[in-house]
């Protein structure tokens, strides 16, 4: 099936739909989310994508990001993604929302409308995850993270590198 995403204006007004690797070729703005799973210790889940993504195969990135589809809520959309990524449900809060263009290879762009979503879930091993999207999941205390994507920014996906800014930001 065609993955289609919402474009948009820097408004949030629908301008009409794209299939999904074409507006990553042409780089035009779309509706996105990404999710930010935490532990009680204060450690982020980390996912690596899929070796077979046609985009930032085998890189580290948030708990989960995608784009919510026609008719659907951001809120509604970061849910289903998480339970068809990671095979979990938890409660969301939105925390904030932005819009970023990056360079994510290839001749490929990701100019998102991105709502970013906080949640908490505690084990590593209740995960049921989808192979064709995601590796691997870990969770890595915020010192360690800064470290590895000080050291080795190139395991980590351009996106995730923007968002987590912005979110110190916020928080």
């Amino acid at each position: 099936m065609e993955e289609l995403v919402v474009l948009v204006n820097s408004e949030d007004e629908v301008l009409g739909l794209m299939e999904k690797q074409q507006a990553h070729i042409n780089g035009l703005l779309h509706r996105a989310f990404s999710v930010f799973l935490f532990n009680s210790k204060g450690e982020m889940l980390l996912q690596k994508r899929a070796s077979g993504k046609y985009h930032s195969p085998n890189q580290w990135t948030n708990a989960v990001c995608s784009h919510p589809r026609k008719e659907e809520t951001y809120l509604e959309a970061a849910k289903r993604r998480l339970y068809e990524e990671l095979g979990i449900e938890t409660e969301l809060s939105e925390k904030f929302n932005f819009i970023y263009k990056a360079d994510v290879g290839g001749g490929l762009w990701e100019h998102e409308l991105d709502h970013v979503f906080v949640g908490n879930h505690e084990s590593e091993s209740d995960f049921n995850l989808n192979t064709d999207e995601v590796q691997e999941v870990r969770f890595i205390s915020p010192e360690e993270l800064d470290k590895e994507m000080t050291e080795a920014p190139e395991n980590f996906t351009e996106w995730f590198k923007i968002i987590l800014e912005e979110y110190k930001h916020h928080f």
